[in-house]
Parts: C-alpha cells; structure tokens; sequence
C-alpha cells in the first residue's frame, strides 16, 4: 500500500471580516473623508461656506444631495461629522464606511508578511476556485462553533509533526492545544511524529493555527487532532496497522477518520477485511471517515475510499476541473482541490486547460529537506490525499455548527455535504465528479439564512 502518488518531498463576521487584520482601534471607514448630505433646497453658497468652517474639501458625488468630503484641516473624522452636523443646510454627516467581501479574512500571511496574505497561496480555500472557506469560517463563529471548536479529527498518515521531542519539533504554525493524544502503529508507541511531511501536510489543511499572524490556515481551524501514525517514513503501511488504527480513533472520540492513503487499484475487498471491518466498526459508532480516491486515473475508486460508509473523495484543479490523476467510477461522493493539471475531457467546461496550463499544488506548512525540524511550504504536493482533508474538515464544521442536528449520523454529514455541493460536469450526480465540488460555506449555512437568500 502507498500513499497517494505525491512526490514526497520532504520537502469578525460577515460584514466586518477585515477588520481581524487591522489594530483594534482601527475605525473601518476611510480616514481622512467624510460624507455629507445637505438638505433640499441648500444654496452652493451655504454648502461653500460649510466646507469653509469645517475645514473640507468637495469630492466625487456619493448619491443624490450627498458628496464625499476630503478633510483638509487635519481634524479627526469624528470631530469633523460634529462640525458639519451643525452647519446650517446639513442633514447629516456620517463617516465614508469601509465594507468587506463576506466571510471571515484571517490576518495568516501565507509567504510574506502582509496580513491575509495566505488568499495568494491558498486558491484551494477561496470561494472563486475552491470551497469558499471564508464564509464557512464566518457561519461557524455565528452558530458558536468557531473553526469546529469541539470536534476531534484523527489523522490516519505517517504521523504529525504535533511535539517537541527529542529530534522531533511541533511545526510552528500548530498550538500544542491543537492535538490529542494520539498513537503510532508503526513503531508501537504513544509518540506519533512525522518522519515524511505528508501527515503533517494533512493535519494542516484539516487545523492548522488561523488568524495568528502566521503562516497558512486550516479549514477546521478550532478542531482538535488525533495523530496515527500508519504510514512508514517512505509512506508505506499494511492492512492490519490501518485497521487497528481505525478501531483505535474510534475507542478513544474521534468524531471524523480521515484517510489519505489508498491499496493498489488492483486489491479487491476480500483482502483487506481487517480494514473494512474498523470502518462498519466506525460507522455503527457515529463516526465519519473519510478517504482518498486514489491517483491513477482508474475509472474504479480505490480502496478504502471504495467500501461502504466512506466519503469518497476526488481532486479537482485551480481551474475547478477534474484533475487528471483522480480515480472516477461508481461510487465517487465529492471532489474537493488537489492541484495539479486539468483531465482531458472534451465535454468538460472552457476554462480548462488539459496539457496546456497546469494548476498550482495545494500548499501547507509541513517538513521539508529530509528534517524533523524544519519547516516550509514545498511544491510537489497534489492528489486525492491533499483533497480529502478538506472533506474532513467540512465534516468537523457541520458536526460542530449543529446544522443538521447535536449529534449527526455519518450518514446525515455525508448527505449535507453532497446536497450542498456546488455542481460540477454533467448536471446531477455523475462519476467524475460525484455530487460535486465541495462547497463548506453552503454547507454551514444556518437554514434562515438559506432561506432569506432565495
């Protein structure tokens, strides 16, 4: 068994999303400008004489009767609404009000140091190209859930980089409350450290620290993970190990199983009963897995994303198409971004580009050059495994928010996440896309608000 065809480089709310960003004292509207209505019938005298007293200037028109004013006298915004307020033929004054794209912006700066700057490197996170996770994150911390606060989600990989232990080191854009403990399958011990990147990668799409200054973000960014280490240093795990694996997330509250990890296309089920068995196992006790397609461009769905009770999970690309390593067939549930080049299919929308123009990887904070303490955004990550998480993710959302009840079946959260899917290929369901891209802010929305949008 591999992981997923990766090159293994070790390589506010709403309305006010910004203002996150930007100091506390920071007044969300322009400074340095004011808006005026004068009342009807007002002379040009009057309001020449108006902007005289108060120090400003006439700008562009803002409506009908009103204008921008530019503040010349280097008074405050506040000081100068309360001269103009009493400057005969004025209706009123207010401050030019500074709005923002819904959603919740985090200050995360990605590569540089510009606050929000993680939206230039994560085109998986964005409403545009992929899973529209700034108002996922804001209908979250409406509902009282913030990020998935409350939800554990166990990361079947090769482990996390979660300690500073011996050669070991947290990766830096996780807390320490992030984590569980967890337990390592390879080794036989309650250490579960990463030796390759990929589990730490996983971990970070699912939590990685959001809105502290650092870094990418996470989707599930208040949920807490549950470290497993099933994957060797080469990627590579056996079907006992994953079984037992499963079983142990399960025993000790994991709400939501994720596996980026696949057997070759040709394993049949008879020959991995351990692995199927911990999923029925998994699922009879309330818990949703999730899993990987696989990355050979098989008209089949790999195992263990094949099996029953699992949410199958495909890649699509920057250009919101199907990419073309992705497993497809019978049995596909959702696509979600993986990166990488777009499938060539005649029938697929336009705006893709087969052969032609590559998308970009998924990035992540994770290990990189062969150390256990170092750490970076490397290329090379793209695959169904990079997908999954994402899935995952939304699944701890929906759990946490209450959306579709206190304690949803994994059969409830895998509905709400395919009927609020956004559509992709052929209209409906279909195999290469399954019910679609998924969409995590629809499917957080509270109902009152799906209803007021109709």
């Amino acid at each position: 068994m591999r992981i997923l065809r990766i090159p293994l480089l070790l390589a506010g709310v709403a309305a006010l999303a910004l203002a996150a960003s930007a100091p506390a004292d920071a007044a969300p509207y322009r400074s340095g400008e004011v808006i005026v209505r004068y009342a009807e019938g007002t002379s040009q005298a009057q309001a020449d004489a108006a902007l005289q007293r108060t120090g400003t200037a006439a700008g562009e028109t803002a409506g009908p009767g009103a204008q921008v004013l530019r503040i010349r006298d280097g008074q405050s915004v506040r000081s100068t609404i309360h001269e103009l307020n009493h400057q005969p033929g004025v209706t009123y004054a207010v401050p030019n009000y500074v709005a923002h794209a819904a959603g919740f912006i985090p200050n995360d700066p990605g590569r540089g140091h510009t606050a929000g700057g993680w939206q230039s490197v994560q085109w998986n996170f964005l409403a545009a190209t992929g899973i529209n996770a700034p108002d996922a994150w804001a209908n979250a911390a409406a509902l009282g859930a913030p990020g998935g606060r409350g939800v554990t989600v166990a990361v079947l990989d090769t482990g996390v980089a979660y300690e500073n232990r011996g050669p070991f080191r947290r990766s830096p854009d996780f807390s320490a409350s992030t984590f569980v403990p967890g337990y390592d399958f390879v080794d036989l011990s309650s250490h579960p450290d990463d030796r390759n990147g990929h589990g730490t990668f996983i971990a970070g799409v699912i939590a990685e620290s959001t809105n502290n200054g650092r870094g990418l973000t996470g989707l599930a960014y208040g949920a807490r993970v549950m470290p497993v280490r099933v994957l060797d240093a080469d990627g590579l795990g056996d079907a006992a190990s994953i079984g037992r694996g499963i079983r142990w997330a399960v025993q000790h509250g994991a709400r939501v199983v994720n596996l980026s990890l696949e057997f070759d296309p040709s394993t049949p089920r008879s020959q991995i009963p351990e692995v199927l068995n911990a999923i029925r196992y998994a699922h009879a006790r309330g818990v949703v897995v999730v899993a990987a397609s696989g990355n050979e461009a098989e008209r089949a769905i790999a195992y263990p994303a094949r099996a029953g009770g699992v949410i199958s999970v495909g890649a699509t690309t920057e250009h919101m198409c199907l990419a073309d390593y992705s497993n497809t067939g019978s049995g596909l549930d959702l696509v979600a971004p993986g990166g990488g080049a777009d499938a060539d299919i005649p029938e697929d929308p336009t705006h893709c580009h087969p052969g032609a123009k590559p998308g970009r990887d998924v990035y992540q904070l994770t290990l990189v050059s062969g150390s256990y303490r170092r750490f970076g955004l490397p290329s090379g990550y793209q695959g169904t495994s990079m997908a999954t998480p994402h899935v995952s993710a939304a699944a701890a959302l929906v759990i946490a928010t209450g959306i579709v009840g206190r304690r949803p079946s994994p059969d409830t959260v895998e509905k709400r996440l395919q009927s609020t899917a956004r559509d992709l290929g052929t209209p409906g369901y279909d195999s290469r896309y399954g019910y679609g891209l998924l969409n995590a802010a629809a499917a957080t929305q509270p109902p009152a608000a799906a209803k007021r949008r109709k």
